[in-house]
């Protein structure tokens, strides 16, 4: 990704804080899936990408997430999937008795939902963030990320679109006219390619929170990533932290202050 033709699109921070004034960063997590740490991730984060009936998620499940991003200050993003609640939308099923068509329909159901619950709580949504195997899918696969931006944009086009930093994702959006945020994660390894290290191999999850911190602050303050062929370039406007991961709460609270005692600011993006 990052090595192909998106990275002309890419533009990495160099240099240090001591340089320059970096921007304010986003810190963002996967929420309303039915984890319990939830409600003591929020204090710690600026964006959440709130589960909508996909891969997990309910009525009951929004209607408490969306009460705590308001609690807490919080942006509130959709987190919709795949239609794959017992794999928890991390199997690529397009294709597979699943098809564009259904994609399509099946992401305006997931927003409408997210939608109304905002509506009756008296907020709105700010963002979307394709979930698990379809933000996988997007991030290679021009037509699946159209298909996603297109819902997205005739669904509402002031919403900003995460997605993985580099990706195809970014031209999906600007196409559809849709704002792209570059989305870096704190607890996932990367390729040389720029991708995540698909879960079924070695490493691709971080589990050390000091390693999390040290990658986090090497894409903010450097602009580039470490893989196994050594640095590479990437641009984080948003950082990525999983709800449903065992150290999920450390890593919230540990990178939060990581950032803001290098001075870095956080906030939402606007």
């Amino acid at each position: 990704m990052l090595s192909g033709p998106e990275a002309e699109d890419e533009t990495p921070r160099g240099g240090s804080a001591k340089n320059f004034e970096l921007p304010a960063i986003d810190l963002n997590c996967d929420m309303g899936e039915g984890m319990d740490a939830d409600a003591r991730i929020f204090p710690f984060i600026t964006s959440a990408n709130i589960a909508c009936g996909g891969h997990a998620g309910d009525e009951d499940t929004m209607q408490r997430t969306v009460a705590l991003a308001l609690e807490y200050g919080v942006a509130v993003g959709a987190h919709p999937s795949y239609p794959d609640r017992e794999r928890f939308g991390r199997v690529d099923i397009l294709g597979e008795g699943f098809s564009l068509e259904e994609l399509e329909n099946r992401l305006r159901e997931q927003l409408l939902r997210l939608q109304e619950v905002c509506f009756a709580s008296g907020t709105r949504i700010r963002h979307v963030k394709p979930h698990g195997a379809l933000y996988n899918r997007a991030a290679r696969d021009m037509e699946v990320a159209g298909v996603i931006a297109r819902v997205v944009a005739d669904f509402d086009p002031s919403l900003a679109f995460f997605g993985l930093s580099g990706s195809k994702m970014r031209r999906a959006a600007e196409a559809a006219g849709l704002r792209f945020v570059s989305e870096v994660f704190a607890d996932r390894t990367y390729r040389a390619d720029g991708s995540l290290t698909p879960r079924t191999e070695p490493d691709a999850l971080i589990d050390d929170p000091e390693r999390a911190v040290a990658q986090v602050l090497r894409m903010v303050k450097q602009g580039s990533v470490l893989t196994e062929m050594g640095p590479i370039g990437i641009t984080a406007e948003t950082i990525c932290l999983h709800g449903d991961g065992t150290h999920a709460v450390e890593f919230s609270c540990r990178i939060h202050d990581a950032l803001r005692s290098e001075g870095i600011r956080m906030a939402a993006p606007l």
